[in-house]
């Protein structure tokens, strides 16, 4: 598989692909003995053990922490909604970015609720935005190109997205530290690149991972898919490289997203992806590093048409299923309490010994 080009700075995206090293299967045995001890039948709590033991083994400890939970939710224009394939216009991406800082959104909402911290970063929105606080500016470029007219974006762009991904998380780790992360985005036209995304990186036809992103009709998903197959049929994306699928028809925020899990599994610390969009980065992570799928858990299946495949894909099983299509974060912010409940399964509940209750005859 080729991800580079000979010459290119991408030091920081190397040194962070090496660190990333398989789970070991020591730490998943023990969190198994430990859970078949306890004052249930073995197997009984099904997916939440399987959650348990990849947690015990991606923290390498049998008493994880799920203290300190960040979710990133990344924006980024695309050039491609001047094709006219959202339900909304583009400056709809800067003013969610506003309400985001501002606390109103849903994904502030549930994050309130979970008591997770909400990092908004600007990796690509077509205007400054006003300064504040809480915006992490990794600004990569004021939006991509329309990647049906030429490539989305050059290939030292999208290392740099790639690599401004690790950078936020990196910056958090370190300053606050981080024991689970979840990841977001928002950017008007991202589902039509993340169709992009998806199709190629999949082998699959356009019609079959594109679906309705922010509620469009019928006459405008025939568009939409069109819009596509043009755009892949223009740059011809190598599906052997996911740094030029990413340049010819993703976006920064996705790229960012990649970044970020990337990190996060180099770190030794459980990323959560929300929706369609997320996981299309997720996928560039997994196709840069495929061990990376150790350190995910997919917060929940889109109601996107695609987003079935990409799980498929990359060999993640949806935690949840609520028919959402929101991205912000908002599902791997729901789904982090289910994660959160397999660990306090595991360290809080007592064993047959502890409670005095006879074990299973045979």
């Amino acid at each position: 598989m080729r991800t580079y080009q000979k010459g290119t700075q991408v030091e920081k995206l190397k040194r962070t692909i090496s660190a990333i090293l398989p789970l070991e299967q020591d730490w998943q045995r023990k969190a198994q003995e430990r859970l078949d001890s306890l004052t249930k039948p073995q197997g009984s709590l099904g997916s939440l053990e399987g959650i348990a033991r990849r947690m015990v083994a991606i923290r390498q400890s049998i008493h994880p922490s799920t203290t300190r939970k960040a979710i990133f939710t990344l924006a980024g224009d695309h050039g491609v909604a001047k094709e006219g394939v959202s339900a909304y216009p583009q400056e709809v991406t800067a003013q969610m970015v506003y309400n985001f800082l501002s606390g109103g959104a849903a994904i502030n909402v549930l994050a309130r609720y979970i008591g997770a911290k909400v990092i908004v970063a600007d990796l690509g929105v077509v205007e400054d935005l006003k300064p504040h606080p809480l915006l992490k500016v990794k600004k990569v470029g004021y939006g991509t190109k329309n990647m049906a007219k030429a490539p989305a974006m050059s290939r030292q762009q999208a290392i740099q997205a790639v690599e401004a991904g690790i950078e936020l998380f990196e910056e958090e780790y370190q300053s606050s530290g981080i024991d689970i992360v979840g990841v977001g985005d928002m950017g008007i036209g991202n589902t039509t690149s993340s169709s992009a995304i998806v199709a190629v990186l999949t082998g699959q036809n356009p019609e079959k991972v594109t679906g309705r992103g922010t509620g469009i009709g019928d006459r405008l998903l025939q568009h939409k898919i069109e819009v596509i197959r043009q755009a892949i049929e223009l740059n011809r994306p190598d599906p052997c490289d996911p740094v030029d699928v990413l340049a010819k028809v993703g976006g920064f925020e996705i790229g960012g997203v990649a970044g970020i899990v990337l990190a996060a599994a180099a770190h030794h610390v459980p990323v959560v992806v929300d929706g369609f969009i997320s996981t299309a980065g997720a996928l560039i992570a997994h196709q840069l590093q495929p061990v990376s799928r150790e350190y995910m858990f997919a917060a929940h299946q889109s109601v996107e048409t695609g987003h079935k495949t990409v799980l498929e894909k990359i060999g993640l099983s949806p935690i949840l299923n609520l028919n959402m299509r929101l991205g912000e974060g908002t599902g791997a912010a729901l789904a982090m309490p289910i994660i959160e409940a397999s660990i306090k399964i595991l360290t809080e509940m007592a064993t047959f010994q502890d409670a005095g209750v006879s074990e299973q005859i045979s």
